[in-house]
């Protein structure tokens, strides 16, 4: 009895705590909040396809989203794909204990599911909007368990979907070929040579959208700011320092996206609290150093603490930068904190394994143990205690996670002028700039965190972006070259005929949001208004030269290859689990 509720138990429990974590978000509407921007449709622009002048961050993020959305609602897609991460991310948590400590108690499940979900990462991502990040980071766990089956001889399905799910953006595509290849590098079981190839091709196609989508556009490759180093790099947090915040899974460059709890002296009670029961396990995985698997992600854990903090210093900034200069696309790495999502697979199963010492058999080798003995029991029940006593200790470690990071994290309306415009522009040709300059926007309907400008997934045309931020009072230069001559053309008063010969075809000025505006009204007040009310006013350039290029067959395949390494590896997983209980059902057969 006891056993078999380890399986669901887990699974249950997951869920409820990512329904308390993103209550607000489950009614109806729509995620807006800094970069995070779902709409009720998107399109196949050459953004989504990842070859504008701006660097492929959202690739294949924003092509999935526009299939998907010609058949659901935007804003339903993003909350589903959301909560199935939160969901995952606790889930796979205990299955991956499971899996690498076989004898642990129900509760020590329960708190790995627990570190998984409830942490300051997890907070501050979702403040940032950084959705699909959270994906990336929902694989983690999984991923080990994958790379585990492979280690035995297993199928590589598994593993292949675990490394596509995480490449929705390019970021969770490295988180998982990094914790992948740990695993199936360390010595043990048979062909690692063979097996470590196989994963960098997994890996390779899993990163392909966004891989090839750079190479065919050059965007971002070589124009990464030196000021972003700096104005990315790790935050200390009260009390804690730059070290301290990284080691309890926080230290997010943006100061605005934390928590309340964070914001003074109780970060480092939070951190004192999440930290404790992971050190308190650490001893009991030392002992089990002959498996070179912990070993491997004790180690991966040390360096996604140590070496962002280090980045985040002199020197390390410093060194930074000169990669930046050398390596192309070195820009990806520069949000150094984000990688500090490695961590999470080791602490879970720390903190996992003071508890798990508990309930722990002689059977260390087996995946699956046989049923405990009445002793067993008895050791089981005991470790309820301590387990509930640290599953209440991290919850009140981050108390404002709970329903929606503070009501941070809440749906928005759009108001109707947004089907308006995009009506308009459908089957027009030529690119839209928008008014007021900048990327984020301040509406009266999204709250007082800055969101990024809807405009480029709410349109069926592209939007030209500069990529310009404004971070802690400083300007870090974006990629978007013609965005930018554009924009300056605006603010500088130009004629609409220059406008015409950059491919702009429309203008938007977004009344509702303050911004710089220049000189724009010497241009804009020749043009004919396409459309107009209070919210938006949508203005016609002229015979625009048409700039826009088309995606290569090259940008497609990989997209459709990174589309069927996902949804192949999800059917052959079904099918073989049909054909396992089809052949069970059989065995059961007098």
């Amino acid at each position: 009895m006891a056993w078999s509720r380890s399986r669901w138990t887990p699974p249950v429990y997951s869920l409820l705590l990512s329904a308390v974590v993103l209550g607000p978000l489950l009614g109806p509407g729509y995620l807006l909040l800094r970069d995070a921007v779902s709409t009720p449709r998107s399109y196949f622009t050459d953004s989504a396809w990842g070859i504008a002048d701006a660097a492929a961050r959202a690739v294949p993020q924003d092509a999935a989203i526009a299939a998907l959305t010609t058949v659901f609602d935007g804003g339903l897609v993003v909350k589903t794909i959301l909560l199935l991460a939160l969901w995952l991310a606790g889930w796979g948590a205990a299955v991956m204990v499971r899996t690498v400590l076989p004898a642990v108690s129900l509760p020590a499940l329960l708190v790995a599911s627990t570190v998984a979900v409830w942490n300051p990462y997890v907070a501050e991502r979702l403040l940032q909007g950084h959705w699909s990040l959270l994906v990336g980071y929902a694989a983690l766990p999984w991923t080990v368990v994958a790379a585990l089956a492979v280690r035995q001889g297993r199928s590589w399905w598994a593993l292949s979907v675990c490394l596509a799910a995480a490449g929705l953006t390019p970021t969770g595509a490295l988180l998982a070929a990094v914790i992948a290849l740990v695993v199936l590098a360390t010595p043990g079981g048979s062909r690692r040579g063979l097996r470590v190839v196989v994963t960098l091709g997994i890996a390779a196609v899993a990163s392909s959208p966004w891989l090839v989508a750079t190479a065919v556009s050059g965007g971002g490759v070589d124009q990464t700011d030196p000021a972003g180093w700096a104005a990315f790099a790790a935050r200390a947090e009260p009390g804690l320092g730059t070290l301290g915040s990284l080691a309890g899974l926080g230290g997010i460059w943006n100061s605005e996206a934390v928590p309340g709890s964070r914001t003074g002296i109780f970060a480092l009670v939070g951190t004192v609290l999440l930290l404790t029961p992971v050190a308190f396990g650490v001893w009991p995985l030392i002992r089990r150093r002959r498996n070179p698997v912990i070993v491997g992600l004790g180690v991966v854990a040390l360096c996604a603490v140590v070496i962002p903090a280090l980045a985040a210093t002199g020197p390390g900034l410093a060194v930074a930068r000169a990669m930046g200069d050398i390596v192309p696309g070195a820009g990806l790495l520069r949000d150094s904190q984000k990688w500090v999502a490695l961590a999470m697979p080791f602490y879970v199963l720390a903190a996992a394994a003071g508890i798990g010492q508990m309930c722990r058999g002689r059977r260390r080798n087996r995946v699956q143990p046989a049923a405990p003995s009445a002793a067993q029991c008895t050791r089981f029940r005991t470790a309820w205690l301590p387990g509930t006593v640290t599953v209440l200790a991290l919850l009140i470690a981050l108390p404002d996670l709970a329903w929606g990071v503070g009501n941070s994290v809440r749906p928005v309306t759009y108001p109707p002028s947004w089907r308006a415009v995009a009506a308009e522009l459908e089957g027009s040709t030529g690119d839209v700039a928008v008014l007021p300059a900048g990327m984020f926007r301040r509406f009266p309907y999204s709250g007082d965190a800055p969101v990024l400008d809807p405009a480029p997934r709410m349109l069926p045309l592209d939007v030209l972006q500069t990529g310009e931020l404004i971070v802690a009072g400083g300007t870090v230069r974006g990629e978007g070259a013609r965005a930018t001559d554009v924009q300056n053309a605006l603010l500088a008063g130009e004629s609409a005929d220059a406008l015409a010969e950059l491919g702009v075809g429309w203008v938007l000025v977004e009344n509702t949001t303050h911004g710089e505006l220049g000189e724009s009204e010497q241009t804009l007040k020749p043009l004919d208004i396409a459309y107009s009310d209070a919210q938006l006013t949508l203005y016609r350039v002229p015979d625009p030269l048409i700039a826009q290029h088309r995606p290569t067959a090259a940008v497609v395949v990989a997209h459709l290859a990174w589309a069927l390494l996902l949804l192949g590896g999800l059917a052959v997983g079904v099918m073989r689990r049909i054909g396992l209980r089809h052949n069970a059902g059989r065995s059961d057969q007098p």
